[in-house]
């Protein structure tokens, strides 16, 4: 059964694809939700793993059962998501204020004027650019992941990531000199 399925998945057959996916979606969204604690992401997460399937059919792999791989994958991408999570929580971190300060409405305001001047700086960005930052921020994909996605360059992704982090910096320099 498995390797009959997964010759008609390399052959483009969606039929069997839209079969595979009904049968196997809600076992590994649940799966997924017990790693990650968010229904959201667990689903997101699902979706990513069988448009992956989809996207690299001729070139996948699958050494035991396809069911296997497919828990597999849902793993190490929750694994991945729960490690962007913690980058992207001291990034932020750095951006709240101490909690020895208490949460007052000054803090509140300095944090809202950040966030603001982080969504102008990304919005004044090239379209392609911000683009490529919010796969790699928002979404926690790897360079490789973003280039292969967009049909670009390792190199032009991480000239794009660079860019957009000197604006960012640049941006956060100026507020906190009183110049923005």
């Amino acid at each position: 059964m498995d390797k009959q399925t997964i010759q008609k998945i390399k052959s483009g057959d969606v039929k069997t694809f839209e079969k595979l996916f009904r049968l196997l979606y809600p076992a590994l969204c649940g799966y997924a939700n017990k790693i990650l604690n968010s229904k959201d992401n667990a689903e997101e997460v699902v979706q990513d793993v069988f448009f992956n399937l989809w996207k690299n059919r001729k070139k996948i792999f699958v050494e035991r059962s396809l069911k296997s791989y497919l828990y597999k994958s849902v793993y190490n991408k929750c694994m991945h998501k729960i490690e962007h999570k913690k980058v992207e929580d001291k990034y932020l971190g750095t951006l709240k204020p101490d909690s020895a300060y208490g949460n007052n409405i000054e803090n509140a305001m300095h944090n809202g004027e950040l966030y603001i001047i982080y969504k102008n700086t990304l919005e004044e960005l090239p379209e392609k650019s911000k683009k490529i930052f919010k796969m790699s921020r928002n979404y926690g994909l790897k360079y490789t992941e973003i280039a292969e996605k967009l049909s670009i360059s390792v190199k032009t992704v991480e000239a794009s990531i660079s860019k957009c982090l000197k604006a960012l910096r640049y941006n956060f320099e100026q507020y906190q000199s009183g110049k923005l």
